[in-house]
């Protein structure tokens, strides 16, 4: 059982291709080091003023840190890198649009213990979707190194295919140890969980999610970065933060109008929206 690793030439295609076997991958060395310098300044006030986990699963020595876009430039282009999102797109395709889902730093601490195995779609209620449909394809950029005693993610390859709510314990799975700037990718059915840190220093991991579109998303972008930022931002990022439509008649605003148009862009449609394409399932084309 291993974590399969990848050049940051690999095409979104294979990667999708090794998502689907697997479950999980890593991308060698994705992020330029000057990117993952970058975020570390940006974000870096913000990291140091947040509190520390109340229980176990989101750990008492780790610190959870959001609203990535708001406060981050940097982390903009993680949200929004080609392969990244060339990857979500071929494995989310069974669902008419995708969007991100949650953006957060997860900087565990000296001496935190391992975290509960979990898969990332049980926050749906847990409800018990089909084994094989994928809801979500998250990311974990390595912001340090991510090594076995520092708490690199532990990771179940193949267990996004097992059943539902099984339980785990950290000897079943393996550590998806990476270097600096290079991303774990994984789908929303894999097993996995944060590992312990037995060393000295923190293991900083930027957490950028994506799920099918309509579904609710973990983090509320819409109050995670405030208007006047939203104003500021392109098009295709305001699109992947949800102001889009999920699907058909799904997401619009007041008189059947495109979300975009709330900060005054242009629409792409109008009405419901891709009325053919819902006539075309209803018929079985």
């Amino acid at each position: 059982m291993s974590i399969e690793h990848l050049p940051s030439d690999t095409t979104p295609d294979r990667l999708a291709e090794v998502l689907k076997r697997d479950g999980c991958v890593v991308v060698d060395r994705l992020a330029d080091p000057a990117l993952i310098a970058r975020f570390g300044e940006e974000i870096g006030p913000y990291v140091e003023a947040t509190r520390i986990g109340t229980d176990g699963f989101t750990g008492k020595s780790t610190k959870r840190t959001g609203a990535l876009i708001a406060r981050s430039p940097a982390a903009r282009e993680m949200v929004m890198h080609p392969t990244v999102v060339g990857t979500v797109k071929a494995v989310l395709s069974h669902a008419k649009n995708f969007q991100l889902h949650l953006t957060q730093v997860i900087a565990i601490g000296a001496g935190e213990s391992g975290q509960d195995i979990h898969r990332d779609q049980w926050a749906f209620d847990f409800f018990p979707f089909p084994t094989g449909y994928e809801v979500q394809c998250n990311t974990l950029w390595a912001a340090t190194d991510f090594t076995e005693k520092n708490g690199a993610t532990r990771v179940i390859p193949g267990s996004h295919l097992f059943d539902d709510k099984l339980r785990f314990e950290h000897s079943d799975t393996v550590p998806a140890e990476m270097e600096q700037g290079s991303v774990l990718l994984y789908t929303g059915a894999l097993y996995h969980g944060g590992g312990a840190n037995r060393s000295d220093a923190v293991r900083i991991g930027i957490n950028i999610t994506y799920n099918v579109a309509w579904l609710r998303q973990e983090e509320n972008q819409y109050l995670s970065v405030p208007r006047e930022i939203a104003c500021e931002l392109p098009d295709d990022l305001l699109r992947m933060m949800g102001y889009a439509r999920g699907a058909y008649a799904l997401g619009y605003i007041d008189d059947l109008r495109d979300p975009i148009e709330a900060l005054g862009r242009k629409p792409s449609s109008a009405g419901f929206g891709e009325v053919r394409d819902a006539q075309s399932h209803l018929s079985g084309d």
